[in-house]
């Protein structure tokens, strides 16, 4: 698995069934408000998808994605925002309703949405496993991948354009720094295989390493 300098690759890969993989995650006792699951991941390693399957295994669950709370905001400077204005109410037992200063100054309709009551909430996004809110999180999950793959998949969803390549290097100067610091793969309660080539049923398997 090629992967940046710095980030440790998981070792014992194995094919799990994703129950298993819940039941570590949602492990924790809290009352009156939801769990809160943290699932990072490199852009392309699969993040987003492994949180939609989280959220369709656990009934009456919820994900958040950092992607909408940095929009025209940050890279990964949202951490207050989203502490005060999402996982604070959640852990009230509230409902959220946010509607990020960037999405009013640039006219995007809509606010980011949970509803009280939710069970599980997956906070999806690169750069959400971080000590800065770590008080929030009640687990965390990194998706690990190979780079060559991850590129393959962004090209794919986002084009190879001169501008494009401008973002990703503009992406990339903040983001390496950003996660050797945190090493949010050393901190994660579970480790995920995103573009693992290991036969398995992706309907009901994970790949999972140590």
């Amino acid at each position: 698995m090629r992967l940046h300098p710095g980030e440790t690759e998981a070792a014992g890969w194995r094919v799990v069934a994703l129950a298993d993989v819940v039941r570590r995650l949602c492990g924790a006792e809290v009352a009156g408000r939801p769990l809160v699951v943290a699932v990072d991941g490199r852009g392309g390693a699969g993040k987003s998808t492994f949180a939609d399957r989280l959220c369709e295994a656990v009934p009456g669950s919820a994900v958040v994605h950092t992607d909408d709370v940095a929009w025209n905001h940050a890279c990964f400077d949202w951490g207050g925002l989203l502490a005060e204005h999402v996982l604070a109410p959640l852990h009230r037992g509230e409902a959220v309703a946010f509607r990020p200063p960037a999405w009013v100054a640039h006219g995007r309709s809509g606010a980011i949405h949970v509803p009280a009551g939710r069970r599980v909430v997956w906070v999806e996004g690169t750069g959400v496993v971080r000590d800065e809110l770590s008080p929030w999180v009640d687990a965390s999950v990194w998706v690990q991948g190979d780079l060559d793959e991850q590129e393959r998949r962004l090209v794919a969803r986002d084009g190879d354009s001169e501008e494009q390549r401008r973002h990703v290097a503009a992406w990339l100067a903040e983001e390496l720094p950003f996660l050797l610091r945190e090493r949010p793969w050393a901190r994660a309660t579970v480790v995920v295989d995103g573009t693992s080539q290991v036969a398995h049923d992706p309907a009901t398997e994970v790949v999972v390493g140590v």
